[in-house]
C-alpha cells in the first residue's frame, strides 16, 4: 500500500492541484499509512486538530475566522519538506465558527505544493461527506480537482 502512494505522490507533481485525500474507514490505518510516507520522505506530518487549535486558543473567538488560513499556512511552511505537505487530524477545519471551506482550503494549499491529507468523512457514491445529514458540520463535496487514495 505505501508504494503505491509514494507512486502517486511522485505523479501528482505533474498536476494543477496536487491534492492526495487517504479515505478508509476508522481504523483502517490512514494515519498509519501517512506515517510511513512521512519516514519514507523525511517529513513532518501536521497535526492541524492539536497544532491550529493550540495557535487559534490564543486569539478572541470573535477573530479566529480572520486569523485560521494565516496560521494554517504559518504552519504548512514549518511542515512542509520541499513541495511536500502531510496533514493529519483535520476535523477542525469543518468548525462552523471558522467560517472555511475545508476542501476549498486543501485544494488552495496543494496548487503550491503535494499535499497528502487524511481524509476524516467517507466517500459514497463518488462524494465525499463529513458528518451525517443535518448534522451542523455536515459537508459533501464532488471529487474534482482532487486525487482519492482509498483504503
Amino acid at each position: 500500500m505505501i508504494e503505491k502512494l509514494e507512486r502517486i505522490v511522485d505523479e501528482v507533481g505533474a498536476l494543477h492541484s496536487k491534492l492526495i485525500l487517504i479515505i478508509g474507514e476508522p481504523g483502517t490505518g490512514k494515519t498509519g499509512l501517512l506515517r510511513a510516507l512521512a519516514k519514507n520522505r523525511g517529513v513532518t506530518v501536521l497535526s492541524v486538530g492539536s497544532e491550529l487549535g493550540n495557535q487559534l486558543s490564543v486569539v478572541p473567538q470573535r477573530q479566529r475566522h480572520l486569523q485560521t488560513t494565516t496560521i494554517l499556512r504559518e504552519l504548512a511552511e514549518q511542515h512542509a519538506n520541499g513541495d511536500l505537505l502531510l496533514m493529519d487530524n483535520i476535523e477542525l477545519l469543518f468548525d462552523r465558527s471558522l467560517q472555511l471551506d475545508p476542501i476549498d482550503l486543501l485544494k488552495r494549499h496543494a496548487h503550491v505544493k503535494r499535499v497528502v491529507a487524511v481524509w476524516p468523512g467517507d466517500l459514497r457514491d463518488g462524494r465525499l461527506t463529513y458528518a451525517e445529514m443535518g448534522h451542523p458540520e455536515h459537508q459533501d463535496y464532488g471529487l474534482a480537482g482532487l486525487v482519492p487514495f482509498v483504503i
